[in-house]
């Protein structure tokens, strides 16, 4: 299957990097928990600024669902399940953490401030 082989290209040297010293796993659970952190922070931050649900807030919070549930699918294809699943599962949520509030930036900034 081709995200396999995607799949091997990319995260191989990222596994060798990982098992060379346990600094180097330490150095990627902390990115992942930054990451995910900063995600959290961003979605906070915006849906606080959209303010009380009405018809355009409504829309606005399930389209940034549908990006973040699009993150997690997209990213159980590529990432491998055989080998340091956990650190993919932080990496796979903190990713669609921060594409959701990049969307939710955006349309903030679109909606809001014009």
């Amino acid at each position: 299957m081709i995200t396999d082989k995607i799949g091997n290209a990319i995260f191989t040297p990222l596994r060798t990097w990982t098992e060379q010293s346990t600094s180097n796993w330490n150095i990627l659970i902390g990115i992942g928990i930054i990451s995910l952190i900063a995600g959290l922070i961003l979605v906070y931050v915006f849906y606080k600024k959209m303010g009380e649900a009405d018809e355009r807030t409504t829309q606005i919070s399930l389209k940034s669902v549908l990006i973040m549930l699009c993150g997690v699918i997209l990213c159980d294809l590529i990432f491998p399940k055989e080998y340091m699943w956990q650190i993919f599962f932080l990496f796979k949520y903190s990713i669609a953490f921060i594409a959701s509030g990049i969307y939710l930036a955006v349309q903030y900034k679109r909606d809001f401030l014009n």
